[in-house]
């Protein structure tokens, strides 16, 4: 009977989780925008979705994957912002209850894990709210993790065919943190292959390598894109950027590095005396947990070190709960002191979650909007039927939502009045999905120099010769831009140089007339 009752309350608590989850990133999902972040895989999943390939109909150094499966959410539920903020908050509940499956799979009790895992559910997605390179890849990237320790704890193979997987999957949302992570988890991995002597286990993760790979070539072949294209798209360029990037890093302050950070570091303090404990002592029967305890230490330093390297807002403190889920679990099997340790490690939880909810997602933060009064919000309506209900407010209108209103209603009457081809330059990427005309904007989000070449680049020459290809192709007369562009100046500019003019149509839009380009 009391087997029966663990697991109805197993499954009760489940189905909460599942809940929670979507509902709570469904409601942060709809206040405040950053329209560079905030409509970004939302134009791009509907291209893909009709045929408009990345890498190929535009440049891309990041998402292809996330547009793959926004594309199949608008195929699905239908082209709406709820559908949009819907593929968030289902990655959302896959990451609370695969963390509560885990700390379950290590014998922690269901009220713990629970805790725990409602508490990822809070941190992890609600701080965007909708679809973004950095929340998906961070989870894929646990999931790789997740895995990698359950092929070691359960030694069931499926684990370790899923590891690449999910690690191709998250390389393919954005190439870091992943590409460390791969090095972190295929290092460890064949040193437990050697250890164990075990060939399935390798097998079965080469096969896992293999069916990635069929899969990437096979989307490829789909969408008929070059692997040059792809391969200068994504690998090349982004790694001319590395340097600027790896710069990030300094000075090596402690302020910067550890004070910033306490509260990660604090979350694996347990951990990091078992691994200087168990380095001492080199017990054969501690092997498999000690690799499992050094892979969530370099994890946590990867993500912070990722962190000081991205021009976004802090994101990865959704990892405390994890840390401190699997810091108990290891305080119960090897400490003695287990009350007090898993006491300070449930109050560092909570504490930590009320923060930073408090501080960066109730406040929306992550969208810039921290010290912006969310009560001037406007209904979405305002601007297009489409987009009711959101609670309308940017950082870059904070006290005249109306007035932004304004500005994007005048471009959606002159964009619909010209039926011509011509490209859209903006960040407000909804209106050509909802004018339901191609913007056949030659790159998927305007940011010089993070986004595409610079003039001093390297690869400049390929970026033009791609813009122009594009323009000619479609006969492209007019390119409109609406501004504020949050990270560009004089888009395109630089690559048409005296052949174009250009008409201001009001302070925030103008157009560039082609002239043989």
């Amino acid at each position: 009977m009391k087997i029966k009752n663990k697991n109805l309350l197993s499954i009760s608590l489940t189905v909460f989780l599942i809940i929670f989850s979507i509902s709570f990133n469904q409601y942060y999902g709809y206040i405040g925008i950053l329209p560079i972040d905030s409509f970004l895989i939302f134009n791009s999943g509907f291209d893909l979705m009709n045929g408009y390939y990345p890498f190929k109909d535009y440049w891309t150094i990041k998402e292809p994957f996330i547009d793959l499966i926004q594309a199949v959410f608008f195929k699905l539920f239908g082209v709406s912002w709820f559908s949009y903020v819907f593929h968030a908050s289902v990655f959302n509940c896959i990451i609370t209850v695969f963390t509560y499956f885990l700390l379950k799979a290590f014998n922690l009790n269901n009220s713990l894990s629970f805790f725990y895992s409602i508490c990822v559910a809070i941190l992890t997605y609600p701080s965007a709210g909708t679809p973004f390179s950095d929340h998906h890849t961070l989870i894929f990237c646990i999931l790789a993790l997740y895995s990698f320790i359950l092929a070691i704890y359960k030694k069931n193979n499926l684990y370790w065919f899923l590891i690449p997987i999910l690690l191709g999957f998250s390389f393919l949302s954005k190439q870091a943190p992943t590409i460390h992570v791969i090095f972190l988890i295929t290092i460890l991995s064949i040193i437990f292959f050697i250890k164990s002597k075990n060939l399935s286990n390798f097998l079965f993760a080469l096969s896992g390598g293999i069916t990635t790979l069929i899969l990437f070539l096979a989307l490829l072949s789909l969408g008929d894109i070059n692997l040059n294209d792809f391969l200068i798209q994504y690998f090349s360029y982004p790694m001319s950027l590395g340097g600027s990037r790896l710069e990030w890093l300094f000075p090596f302050e402690f302020k910067r590095i550890i004070w910033r950070y306490k509260l990660q570091y604090l979350s694996i303090l347990v951990l990091i005396y078992l691994f200087i404990k168990f380095s001492f002592e080199k017990k054969r029967e501690k092997f498999s947990d000690y690799l499992i305890i050094i892979s969530v230490i370099i994890f946590c330093l990867l993500t912070i070190m990722h962190q000081l390297m991205t021009i976004n807002a802090i994101f990865i403190y959704c990892l405390i709960p994890i840390f401190c889920g699997l810091s108990h679990i290891y305080s119960k099997k090897y400490l003695k002191k287990v009350k007090v340790v898993g006491n300070f490690l449930i109050a560092l939880t909570l504490c930590s979650t009320f923060y930073y909810y408090s501080y960066y997602v109730k406040n929306r933060t992550f969208m810039d909007l921290r010290n912006v009064n969310l009560e001037n919000a406007i209904d979405g309506i305002e601007i297009h039927p489409k987009l009711s209900k959101i609670k309308w407010i940017t950082m870059f209108y904070p006290n005249e939502p109306s007035k932004e209103a304004s500005n994007i209603k005048l471009a959606l009457k002159v964009l619909n009045e010209d039926k011509s081809e011509k490209i859209i330059v903006t960040d407000y990427q909804f209106i050509s999905v909802f004018l339901k005309q191609y913007d056949f904007s030659p790159t998927r989000f305007w940011y010089d120099f993070h986004g595409y070449p610079t003039e001093e680049n390297v690869y400049f020459k390929y970026w033009k010769e791609f813009v122009l290809k594009k323009i000619r192709k479609n006969n492209i007369k007019n390119i409109y831009v609406l501004k504020p562009l949050h990270g560009e100046a004089k888009p395109l500019e630089n690559i048409l140089k005296s052949c174009y003019q250009k008409k201001i149509i009001s302070e925030t839009f103008y157009k560039l007339i082609l002239n043989n380009c």
